[in-house]
């Protein structure tokens, strides 16, 4: 029922942009409609094929085999079996920031990424109740929307970013665009949710209740840059990976790190 779900989301997602674009080219007269028409295909294509690979880039992952990265190939068999969801391809992203995420536009061509710092911050415990909550996205299908946002956040924010004048006077509107486009399909409560799912993938809350202590310390204390790619695509990410300010306060997702916590704890039965 999720997988259908945020499937529809994401084509209406498609189907409302596509909309406002061929509107905009009918404007320009039959010529105008045509190139939109031609540019509304091309970017649909892309973005339905290649969403995964622009949150990848984004974050200069690259792909990791077992030989490199046993533990987390280890790991990752056995949750996959458990949430009976296919082998993802696997990814490392070159920074010291602390922080993971899912992408793929369905279960069949999912990826997960993790950076270099939460690999190395994290035990195995809590390294398995992370990608627990990865597959848990995977499962319900949360990535098909969010990758989709996400990428169409990315196209919206290069248009905008284009050096000059016109390209900071198009960012000023086409950034808050963007972000209302992330915020209106991806909401906190996917978050909940897919801690709620990995808790039963895993059957350790409190797992994941430690990680995410320990990745909200250090997702304070280190933050990625504001670069427009990572900024269009940080709502994949298990924690909030920016400062909240400027224009990435506008694409800012996650529900707060404390009421997760309290969540998880109270499914382990803590009483509060």
């Amino acid at each position: 029922m999720d997988v259908q779900r945020n499937r529809v989301k994401a084509v209406l997602l498609l189907a409302g942009l596509s909309g406002l674009a061929l509107l905009a080219g009918s404007w320009l007269g039959p010529a105008g409609l045509f190139v939109a028409a031609v540019v509304v295909v091309g970017l649909n294509c892309y973005v339905v094929l290649r969403s995964d690979a622009i949150a990848l880039r984004a974050m200069r992952a690259y792909p990791v085999s077992e030989a490199e990265q046993p533990v987390l190939h280890r790991v990752v068999r056995e949750l996959t079996a458990r949430a009976r969801v296919p082998m993802p391809r696997l990814y490392v992203s070159p920074t010291r920031a602390v922080n993971a995420f899912a992408t793929g536009r369905d279960p069949a061509h999912a990826a997960v990424c993790c950076t270099e710092g939460i690999l190395d911050l994290l035990d195995e415990r809590e390294l398995r109740a992370v990608i627990g909550h990865e597959l848990a996205h995977v499962r319900r299908g949360d990535t098909v929307v969010s990758s989709t946002a996400g990428a169409v956040a990315s196209i919206v924010m290069v248009v905008g970013g284009r050096a000059g004048p016109v390209g900071r006077a198009l960012l000023t509107v086409l950034g808050p665009l963007a972000a209302a486009v992330v915020r209106a399909t991806v909401t906190p409560s996917r978050e909940y949710e897919a801690d709620a799912e990995a808790s039963r993938i895993t059957g350790d809350p409190l797992g994941l209740a430690a990680a995410l202590r320990k990745l909200d310390a250090s997702t304070r204390r280190l933050v990625l840059p504001p670069e427009r790619d990572i900024v269009a695509t940080s709502h994949l990410m298990i924690a909030s990976p920016l400062q909240q300010t400027g224009i990435a306060k506008l694409f800012a997702s996650h529900p707060p790190m404390a009421e997760r916590v309290a969540r998880l704890e109270q499914r382990a039965g803590y009483r509060r």
